[in-house]
């Protein structure tokens, strides 16, 4: 039943044994690694010959893992210079430690390729428990760009890791089917929205990151259903990248070309928002009084800048303290919802009617 998707050279997944046999990953994996507790044994005699006809060689790391673990957590991150995942970091390590496990951590560098690598070298070190953070990225419209087919390898290897005994967590949206831990992006934003109008605010522009980045696009949505039709204008909407130098550019190329009517600028994490107001200040533009500025995340710098930063504050610390005790659980599939918080300071001053 080979559809013809897959390049000739490359070796067979347990996603293929799992068509072929025409049974759930989670079933072919407990029947290749010998779990075969709740297995049908049709079912295991279907996946084994499934398996013999494609050729498929179970990963000799995940079999080992159900022969023992080592006392260690091991967390996979977007980018440890991103306050955002350092305070997640931080409650990670808080919470292993308390339960007497060590942490170790690895850098994805944005890249969901290099994240799905570097889940496959860590199953073979065997961890207790591995926990994913980042913003699930979606398939692109010029391809897929670590979208769908990297999103599907990634939950194969980390659903042979949780089958051979290992536990999983993602810090994310909840679009694998893994224990998660998700933040309240489009409530937060909404609510950031109307607090805005609440302040005055009528004349919006959003800075956003590519339509692919899941957390982005929640937050956008979100800020947007806040707005409602109670703004006069359409939000001036510029995309740029989910970083400090994104939100720099957009926020240089608006003042380049004139803010216009534009009230005030809405980025959807706080070292954009930063990035931002470093741009406006360069173009002669004072955050606050100029135009007011908003973020999300509400990290350490948010209260350091200034003006003081209007923005959604997040408990990373706790959303790392949750996974950790999410994944020790017996109640390692569930989701653990992190709500927020809207914090206004002196960047959003209220406007005069």
């Amino acid at each position: 039943m080979d559809d013809g998707s897959r390049a000739p050279s490359s070796p067979p997944t347990l996603h293929d044994v799992a068509r072929e046999a025409g049974v759930s990953v989670a079933t072919a994996s407990r029947a290749l690694n010998g779990s075969t507790r709740n297995v049908r044994s049709e079912n295991v005699s279907r996946v084994r010959a499934a398996a013999a006809r494609l050729g498929y060689e179970p990963h000799l790391s995940a079999q080992a893992i159900a022969k023992g673990s080592t006392p260690t957590v091991a967390l996979v991150v977007r980018d440890v210079a991103d306050p955002y995942f350092s305070s997640i970091a931080a409650g990670v390590t808080e919470a292993a430690e308390a339960a007497r496990l060590i942490v170790t951590m690895a850098v994805a560098d944005r890249s969901p390729e290099r994240e799905l690598e570097i889940v496959r070298t860590l199953r073979g070190q065997r961890p207790r428990v591995i926990i994913v953070a980042g913003s699930r990225v979606d398939e692109g419209p010029d391809g897929d760009k670590g979208g769908a087919a990297t999103r599907e390898a990634l939950a194969d290897e980390l659903e042979q890791y949780r089958t051979a005994g290992g536990r999983v967590v993602l810090i994310s949206q909840r679009d694998l089917p893994f224990g998660t831990v998700t933040i309240d992006n489009h409530g937060g934003s909404r609510r950031l929205a109307g607090a805005l109008l609440g302040l005055g605010y009528r004349r919006f522009a959003i800075l956003r990151a590519p339509d692919a980045i899941r957390t982005s696009r929640e937050r956008v949505a979100g800020f947007l259903a806040g707005l409602g039709s109670a703004g006069p204008a359409e939000p001036l909407v510029v995309e740029t990248e989910f970083t400090r130098e994104g939100g720099f550019d957009a926020a240089r190329a608006l003042a380049e070309r004139g803010l216009g009517d534009v009230e005030i600028v809405f980025a959807v994490n706080d070292v954009m928002a930063i990035g931002a107001m470093t741009a406006l200040r360069d173009a002669g533009i004072t955050p606050g009084a100029g135009v007011a500025v908003a973020g999300f995340d509400d990290i350490g710098s948010a209260v350091d800048v200034f003006p003081g930063l209007t923005s959604v504050a997040v408990p990373l610390r706790d959303a790392g303290r949750q996974a950790v005790r999410l994944a020790l659980s017996d109640d390692g599939a569930r989701e653990v919802r992190i709500e927020t918080e809207v914090v206004v300071r002196a960047s959003t001053p209220p406007r005069r009617a």
